[in-house]
């Protein structure tokens, strides 16, 4: 893989339809294997496949682990409370379009 591409992958939001080996996700990230195995461990990120060398993650995944390292480094939170923060992020996002949904029916 060209470091043009793995740059593409740092730099831009990959759509949930892209699909990333653990190695590709590891080098987008700058995260050695044993670190996504703790973010999947916590449920940070979900990979397709049971085992790791068959392991397949989203375009998602990459933004995920890099919000998880933000609550990490700017919030000191260890990685059981960036996954807790993450999933609360998720659902506050999610109610928030469900009331937008709402109060567009209203109309």
């Amino acid at each position: 893989m060209s470091k043009e591409l793995l740059t593409l992958y740092a730099a831009e939001v990959l759509d949930e339809h892209c699909k990333l080996t653990l190695a590709q996700l590891c080098r987008a990230s700058h995260l050695a294997p044993e670190q996504i195995f703790e973010l999947v461990e916590y449920g940070v990120v979900e990979p397709y496949g049971k085992r790791p060398t068959h392991w397949r993650f989203s375009g998602v995944a990459l933004t995920r682990i890099h919000r998880a390292r933000r609550l990490e480094q700017d919030l000191g939170l260890n990685t059981a409370g960036a996954a807790l923060a993450l999933d609360l992020l998720d659902e506050l996002q999610q109610l928030r379009a469900r009331i937008r949904r709402l109060e567009g029916q209203d109309d």
